[in-house]
């Protein structure tokens, strides 16, 4: 998570339900009551799918369109994934992580999870809110906003039987200010905005009916 947590919870608040709708159109939502598709729609690895239409009820289904500049192994695992998931598109994926983003970064600084959990593994909500916890027993607070995400990019994409795991890059510019429990500013700015580049890696079941992409993995990089 590194120097990358910083968003402003007000911002986000007004935001908040209309990229929440974002995310249950694009990344889903789990209800529990799910079932999962048979593992036995999927026999073999990633490299046996071929990129070419694949026919389905007797039509010809086109090849995803893809961003450009992907990684040739980036490529082949969407295409696999694709290959799958009749559903899938790889740019109304990366306009879903964009929101998720957003949103469940500014639900960690808000310390407040409730809207986000269904789309983060129980690993990632629970290091979340041991910092949550951190927080509130040394009584740091931060007041922060997202400038701007100005790329979310997919850097890796592979598919294991039928787990489909994307990892997204984004570049982002956040300024914000933390103070202590007296109130007085440890860091950051309101106004000056820092550099901010994390991969985060998002990973669903492609033949279960559970359309959920779950955040697995956070990464920060310095810039």
């Amino acid at each position: 998570m590194g120097g990358s947590w910083w968003v402003e919870v007000l911002l986000l608040a007004m935001l908040a339900g209309f990229i929440a709708l974002r995310l249950v159109n694009v990344l889903g939502r789990r209800t529990g009551h799910e079932s999962p598709a048979p593992n036995e729609i999927y026999r073999g690895g990633a490299a046996e799918l071929s990129p070419a239409p694949t026919s389905i009820e007797g039509r010809v289904r086109p090849a995803p369109v893809l961003p450009e500049g992907l990684p040739a192994d980036a490529v082949d695992g969407l295409t696999a994934i694709a290959a799958l998931d009749q559903g899938f598109d790889p740019a109304r994926f990366l306009d879903g992580a964009k929101g998720a983003y957003s949103l469940i970064l500014g639900a960690f600084w808000a310390g407040d999870l409730s809207e986000v959990e269904p789309f983060v593994s129980d690993e990632i909500a629970e290091q979340f809110k041991r910092a949550i916890a951190d927080r509130a027993t040394t009584g740091v607070s931060i007041e922060n906003r997202v400038v701007s995400v100005d790329l979310a990019k997919i850097v890796a994409a592979h598919l294991d039987g039928t787990m489909a795991e994307i990892v997204v890059r984004f570049d982002a510019a956040i300024a914000g200010v933390t103070r202590d429990r007296e109130g007085r500013v440890m860091a950051g700015s309101t106004s000056d905005a820092v550099r901010a580049r994390d991969e985060w890696s998002f990973r669903r079941h492609v033949s279960a009916l559970d359309p959920s992409w779950l955040l697995v993995a956070t990464e920060a990089h310095e810039e």
